[in-house]
């Protein structure tokens, strides 16, 4: 009686935790979550989508695509400008994704 009951409640202690990870509803939830938050803060930076889709290659992009989209047509309804982000220097991202991954890759490319 005291082997099976054991086991039992184990298994009664741990299934209200989160010690045995997060669900994949859960992460999938965050992941869509994310993506949209990332798309709407692109849209309200005046980014287009596909700098957007630069800048956060880890991101699912359906969901960043629909996170703009809500955003675009929230300021189009509202009359809401674009705000210009406010960096001293702001990183060149697009050069950065445009340069060869090896130093001699351009030199063979220009020969």
């Amino acid at each position: 009686m005291k082997r099976l009951l054991s086991p039992l409640l184990l298994a009664g202690a741990l299934s209200g935790c989160n010690l045995l990870g997060e669900s994949g509803e859960a992460l999938a939830a965050r992941r869509e979550a994310d993506g949209r938050a990332i798309g709407g803060a692109c849209r309200h930076a005046g980014r287009a989508i596909e700098d957007c889709y630069v800048l956060n290659k880890k991101a699912d992009r359906a969901a960043v695509f629909a996170g703009w989209r809500e955003m675009n047509d929230y300021m189009r309804d509202n009359q809401l400008q674009p705000v210009a982000p406010q960096f001293s220097n702001p990183p060149d991202v697009a050069a950065e994704a445009a340069k060869p991954a090896h130093p001699g890759e351009k030199a063979k490319k220009d020969s």
